[in-house]
């Protein structure tokens, strides 16, 4: 069974989407090399931050069917450049049930193997439905801190969460919460001011209808610039943050629409990712879009958990809405073209959705292209019943579409993703298309 310190993947719990006929052998090996993962790795790879993917690159492998050596072979190949885990301080792992002591220690690196064994240790005693609700839930200061947190680092402490809530993993739950712990907190303010400002919204916009208003507003539209460190900080947030407040808090969700809301995140999210494309330049998808894609699948799992309230799951799909428009506006808010999508030429047209996912599992990175395909799989399970809404842009075969155009443009020539589609400079070293593509 699986625990706050063991990983086991099982059979009964496969993912929001998955194929058929997952072996058990591809769960024994993914449950191995996800547990020498957690005991052996640190949740970032090295000192600026940067994420390890492993517990999520694993369990969307099997997810996607694939075999033992296929799992072990994509491990092997990301291991080698993770950082050992650090040794907790025990005093401090004691106190952090302390609320200002927890909060005093926030966003501080070194201390991820605090939190992580704290919160083991919470799980251990109450389950994870309890930390959850009272560590990230509760509206108190200390859970909103570790909230606001959930959102920062271009989604991954939210992802991170969603793969242990999906594949039912309480350490991957742990490291989720102790990885959101050490984060920045900036984008906090943001998050809760737009927050407050919903809450007097009388009727909600649709997603797409505000991206149009991000687009059409110069100030917020060219907020962030090239040279800035971080787009959504520096740019987005220091040089227009009421315009942001203003479009964002233009959308709501009820109790009794959240199933539906949660579908036009979805595709809102394909809809500004997929589409922004420079042609005549290669297919490629923005690297910091991709991750609006990528975490949508979670909310899914979100809605299906009974320990969550439907405050709780309102807030946790507003703010991931609030994110994904702040994203779009922090890279240049490129207008989305759909007939990228409509006309596009698959390298393979003869290839359904199995032999796109074949391929992505042969395909040789730290998972961010097997999350787009299996978001993209299941984006199309979600929005299909909402064809015949303008609201939602992704329809009928553009999502198999948007499948090829996810493993032709990471197996295609230089770097797989460009980063900050909406900026000129981000194309200049992608080629041009052969003009028949065009």
């Amino acid at each position: 069974m699986a625990t706050a310190s063991k990983i086991q993947l099982s059979l009964d719990h496969c993912g929001e989407f998955h194929v058929p006929n997952i072996i058990a052998e591809s769960a024994v090996t993914g449950s191995e090399v996800l547990q020498e993962n957690h005991e052996t790795h640190h949740i970032f790879f090295n000192e600026s931050g940067f994420h390890n993917h492993i517990a999520h690159h694993i369990p969307t492998l099997f997810a996607l069917g694939a075999s033992p050596s296929t799992i072990r072979k994509h491990y092997n190949n990301n291991k080698s450049y993770q950082r050992p885990s650090k040794t907790p301080h025990h005093d401090l792992i004691r106190n952090l049930d302390d609320p200002s002591i927890f909060l005093e220690h926030l966003g501080q690196e070194q201390h991820y193997p605090d939190y992580l064994a704290f919160f083991q240790d919470e799980i251990n005693q109450k389950g994870h439905e309890e930390v959850i609700n009272t560590y990230m839930l509760k509206g108190d200061e200390r859970a909103d801190a570790v909230l606001v947190r959930m959102y920062a680092g271009f989604l991954h402490p939210i992802i991170h969460l969603g793969f242990g809530i999906e594949f039912h993993q309480p350490a991957i739950i742990a490291e989720a919460l102790a990885q959101a712990a050490v984060h920045d907190g900036w984008i906090g303010p943001y998050l809760l001011e737009t927050e407050k400002a919903a809450a007097k919204t009388a009727a909600s916009k649709s997603l797409v209808e505000i991206l149009d208003q991000i687009r059409a507003d110069p100030k917020l539209s060219t907020a962030a610039h090239w040279e800035d460190g971080n787009k959504i900080r520096d740019g987005i947030l220091a040089r227009a943050p009421d315009e942001m407040i203003k479009y964002a808090a233009q959308w709501t969700v009820l109790p009794s629409n959240l199933e539906e809301k949660t579908a036009e995140m979805t595709n809102a999210a394909v809809y500004f990712t997929g589409g922004a494309q420079h042609p005549p330049k290669q297919i490629k998808f923005d690297f910091y879009y991709m991750h609006c894609v990528n975490s949508s699948i979670f909310f899914s799992s979100f809605l299906k958990q009974p320990y969550l309230n439907p405050q709780h799951k309102i807030r946790l799909l507003q703010f991931k809405a609030y994110l994904d428009l702040a994203m779009y506006a922090s890279r240049r808010a490129p207008q989305p073209l759909l007939n990228e999508i409509t006309h596009y030429h698959p390298k393979h047209p003869q290839q359904s959705w199995d032999g796109i996912i074949k391929r992505v599992l042969e395909h040789e990175d730290d998972g961010h292209a097997s999350k787009l395909v299996r978001a993209l799989r299941h984006g199309e399970e979600i929005c299909r019943s909402y064809e015949g809404d303008e609201r939602f842009r992704i329809k009928g075969d553009m999502w198999v579409k948007l499948g090829h155009m996810a493993i032709d443009s990471v197996e295609d020539t230089g770097e797989p993703w460009v980063r900050s589609a909406g900026f000129d400079e981000a194309w200049e070293k992608y080629e041009d298309r052969p003009r028949a593509q065009l």
